[in-house]
């Protein structure tokens, strides 16, 4: 069915099932046997194709393995969405580390499509999922009180640390990989942007309103104009301790 609810053309069904098994295929490779197996004779000869199809529907190799990898990690985020949240919310981020270290080891090669090069554009709809996980897992934490920096600030930590632990780690041969640290580079980058528990002398009130920006989206009683004027005000005092600003 298109958009507006019309049945899909043959030719569009036909189109969308032959790029369908192109991905699949390519996503098998590359899981087999990392890029240098995935070339496009290969992809092509295992989907049943010619290879003027690659380019025809994907522009060139690397539209391909961005469509691979695209299709790779909307089933992961599927996955985690689907994870029951824990009752605390820094072990659910704790869980949630970990759950994506697994991830990245076992798809060494998706990850690199995604992480080898800076991308200044914005991300990947799987890309944007996975990270709206990942920001209501820190709202939760900043709504508990034990949130130590802003939450934009709290994503960059996280997301620096994992993708420079996985890089680490794939530099290593297989069997000699220190596993250790993906514990190691969780529970350090936990410390720097969580508390154990909000107490009046810990939190002070940088913490306090990192909680009540966190919270402020479930108000209804400002206007548009006041709320933004007191998100504002609750950046500039979560930013005061040199830590916390976004």
């Amino acid at each position: 069915m298109t958009n507006d609810g019309a049945p899909l053309a043959d030719s569009e069904v036909a189109r969308d099932d032959t790029r369908a098994r192109i991905v699949s295929a390519a996503a098998r490779l590359l899981a087999e046997g990392g890029r240098d197996v995935a070339t496009t004779r290969a992809v092509a000869a295992s989907a049943g194709v010619q290879a003027p199809t690659i380019y025809r529907l994907f522009g060139d190799m690397a539209g391909l393995l961005d469509a691979v990898a695209e299709y790779v990690l909307s089933a992961y985020v599927d996955e985690k969405v689907a994870l029951e949240p824990h009752p605390d919310p820094v072990e659910e981020l704790r869980r949630g580390w970990d759950f994506h270290m697994a991830f990245c080891l076992a798809n060494p090669a998706v990850f690199l499509i995604m992480n080898g090069e800076p991308h200044a554009g914005p991300p990947s709809p799987a890309q944007e999922a996975g990270n709206a996980v990942l920001r209501r897992r820190l709202a939760r934490i900043a709504r508990a009180g034990r949130l130590r920096v802003s939450e934009p600030r709290a994503l960059a930590l996280l997301r620096a640390a994992g993708t420079g632990t996985v890089l680490t780690l794939l530099e290593q041969p297989a069997h000699r990989r220190d596993l250790d640290l993906l514990q190691l580079a969780r529970e350090a980058v936990i410390a720097a942007i969580t508390i154990d528990a909000p107490t009046p002398i810990e939190s002070g009130p940088a913490t306090a309103a990192i909680a009540l920006r966190a919270a402020l989206p479930e108000s209804k009683v400002l206007s548009a104009g006041e709320q933004r004027l007191l998100e504002e005000w609750l950046d500039r005092l979560a930013a005061a301790d040199g830590l916390a600003s976004s």
